[in-house]
């Protein structure tokens, strides 16, 4: 069964689902099988969320008009799919930069895989890199530290990140560890490569 989820960030009517609910029915939802919710993408108890979560079954494929109306938020995005992945429950987005995403395929899998693999690598070695720099300016009688600088692995999640409507970027940086000039110097706000951004993933 397909089952789609929709949502709006205002609540006061000023947006609607109107573009969201043609393209899921287009996709072969039916109206009775979609989920919507008018609330930010930072909450992840949205009512209409949890209840289309908890309607799923195994051999289900959800299906989301972009990864933003999901989640705005990677690691709440990565858990869960993988829980959706665990129950047998497919995920299928239809447009934007996740629109490659099809877990019900072997390369959608694939894909969806080795993103959440790179997140969960990246954040460990920017947990470890920030102890070790920590430690390293307190020994020199200094606090705090420079930001790190880009990497490929850095600069795709940058991408993928700048292309949600709600991505804000003081946090981004913050999550990757590096600044709003390094940040902007290798993506544009859209989520597009910059000549610095092409000359990094050319060096890999």
């Amino acid at each position: 069964m397909l089952i789609g989820y929709m949502r709006v960030s205002k609540t006061d009517g000023s947006q609607v689902n109107d573009l969201q609910r043609d393209a899921l029915i287009g996709a072969g939802v039916d109206m009775t099988h979609i989920y919507e919710d008018r609330a930010s993408g930072k909450q992840e108890d949205r009512p209409g969320l949890m209840a289309c979560l908890k309607a799923l079954r195994a051999g289900d494929t959800l299906i989301v008009w972009k990864l933003d109306r999901l989640s705005r938020d990677l690691r709440h995005l990565i858990n869960t799919v993988h829980d959706l992945t665990g129950r047998e429950i497919g995920l299928k987005v239809l447009t934007g930069h996740g629109a490659t995403i099809d877990t019900t395929t072997a390369a959608g899998k694939l894909v969806f895989g080795i993103f959440a693999t790179l997140a969960e690598f990246e954040r460990e070695l920017i947990a470890e890199r920030t102890f070790a720099g920590l430690a390293s300016a307190r020994a020199r009688g200094r606090c705090g530290g420079r930001p790190y600088k880009m990497t490929p692995v850095k600069l795709r999640l940058a991408m993928a990140s700048m292309g949600w409507t709600e991505t804000t970027v003081g946090t981004l940086c913050k999550e990757l560890g590096i600044s709003r000039q390094t940040l902007y110097r290798h993506v544009s706000p859209d989520g597009q490569l910059r000549n610095d951004g092409i000359k990094l993933l050319n060096r890999e």
